[in-house]
C-alpha cells in the first residue's frame, strides 16, 4: 500500500508546483484537492498479494527466470519453439511480445516490422496474417538450421503452449491499448487459469490502465528505463540536437517521478520492471514497502543472475538460460 510518507510528498510537491506557477495559495489548494479527488475515485487497487506472489514465485519461496521473448538467444523469439525451449532448459515463465497483423490478428512480434527477425520485409500494419504465416521466423537468427520453418504465432497458440508447459506469462504490450485489452481481455474469459498464471507489462502506463478498466482483476506491471527518452540503452544521447536533448532529459526526470510516485499508484500495479542498471537493495526495499514486487531485466551473464537470484532475491528476465551473451537493452 501507498506509504503515508508518499501521499504527504506527492500533494506537497503538487502544491508547491502549482503555487510557484499560479501564485495563488487558493488556486494551489484547488489543484491539489483535484488530484487527491482524481486518485480517490479513478485509482485502481492492487491485486491480493497471494495471488500476486503465486503469479510471480510459482515456485514457493524461489526466484523466477522469464525468458525473455521466450529466450531468443537460444531459439527464434517470440515463436512457439522458443517456448519449448524455454521450458526445457529450465525457464519458470516467458516474457513474450504482443502485436497485431493488418486484419486485428493477435500475434506474437516485438518489432512493427518483420525485417529483423524474419525472411520478409515492411511493417506489421501492412500485412495480414496470412501473410505474415508465410514467413520463417528463424530465417535471421544463429540457429536457423535448427528451427528452419517456424512460424510466427498467434497470441492464443502461444497462450495454450505456456498453459500446456506450466509456464508463467509475462504479456509484454507496445501499445494499441484498446486492441490489446481487448484481445487480452478475451484470452483470460477464454483460459481463466491465466489469472494465476499470468501478468501484463507495458511501458505505456495507458495500456495497463485500459486493461484493468476491461479487467481490475488481471494482474499488471509497468515496465521502465530511466532516460529512455534522451538516451538510448547503452547511454548514447538519442538526438543530435542540444536544446532537444536536454528537454528530453526534463521530460526523463518528470516520467521517472510520475512512475513512482503517481502512475504506479493510478494503474494499481502489482511489480515493477525496470533495466538491471538501476537495481539495488534499497531500491527492492522501496518497493516492497508499497506492496509491490521488483522485475529486472535484462539479465545475460551468469555473475549478474546469482546477484539477483541470492543477493537480491528478486526475479529477472534473460535472453539465454544457458549461456551468457551479450548485454540487452
Amino acid at each position: 500500500m501507498l506509504q503515508l510518507g508518499d501521499e504527504v510528498t506527492l500533494y506537497s510537491l503538487v502544491f508547491v508546483l502549482a503555487l510557484l506557477g499560479t501564485r495563488s495559495p487558493v488556486w494551489s489548494t484547488v489543484l491539489t484537492t483535484s488530484l487527491c479527488l482524481f486518485l480517490a475515485m479513478f485509482r485502481f487497487p492492487l491485486v491480493a498479494t497471494s495471488r500476486a506472489r503465486q503469479v510471480l514465485h510459482p515456485v514457493a519461496g524461489k526466484v523466477s527466470a522469464v525468458a525473455h521473448r521466450g529466450g531468443g538467444h537460444d531459439a527464434p523469439e517470440n515463436t512457439i519453439a522458443a517456448i519449448r525451449e524455454a521450458s526445457r532448459n529450465g525457464a519458470t515463465g516467458v516474457e513474450l511480445d504482443l502485436e497485431f497483423s493488418a486484419d486485428g490478428i493477435p500475434i506474437l512480434m516485438h518489432d512493427e516490422t518483420v525485417d529483423r527477425t524474419t525472411n520478409g520485409s515492411g511493417p506489421l500494419s501492412k500485412m495480414s496474417f496470412s501473410e505474415l504465416r508465410r514467413l520463417d521466423a528463424a530465417a535471421k537468427h544463429r540457429f536457423r538450421s535448427k528451427f528452419v520453418g517456424e512460424k510466427i504465432p498467434t497470441l492464443e497458440e502461444a497462450v495454450k503452449e505456456c498453459i500446456k508447459l506450466q509456464l508463467t506469462i509475462y504479456f509484454d504490450v507496445k501499445g494499441h491499448p484498446d486492441e490489446a485489452a481487448a484481445a487480452l481481455t478475451d484470452m483470460y474469459k477464454r483460459y481463466p487459469v491465466l489469472y494465476n498464471s499470468s501478468i501484463v507489462c507495458s511501458f505505456e502506463p495507458k495500456v495497463i490502465y485500459r486493461l484493468r478498466q476491461s479487467d481490475p482483476e488481471v494482474l499488471t506491471a509497468l515496465t521502465h528505463r530511466p532516460w529512455s527518452l534522451s538516451t538510448l540503452g547503452d547511454g548514447t544521447p538519442r538526438f543530435s540536437s542540444v536544446w532537444k536533448h536536454h528537454w528530453m532529459t526534463m521530460m526523463d526526470i518528470l516520467l521517472d517521478w510520475a512512475h513512482h510516485h503517481l502512475l504506479w499508484k493510478l494503474c494499481g500495479v502489482s511489480a515493477f520492471l525496470i533495466q538491471k542498471n538501476f537495481v539495488s537493495q534499497n531500491y527492492v526495499q522501496y518497493w516492497a514497502q508499497r506492496g509491490v514486487e521488483v522485475v529486472a531485466w535484462t539479465i545475460n551473464t551468469k555473475v549478474e543472475k546469482e546477484y539477483f537470484q541470492d543477493v537480491l532475491h528478486i526475479n529477472y528476465i534473460t535472453d539465454s538460460l544457458v549461456e551468457d551473451c551479450e548485454p540487452h537493452y
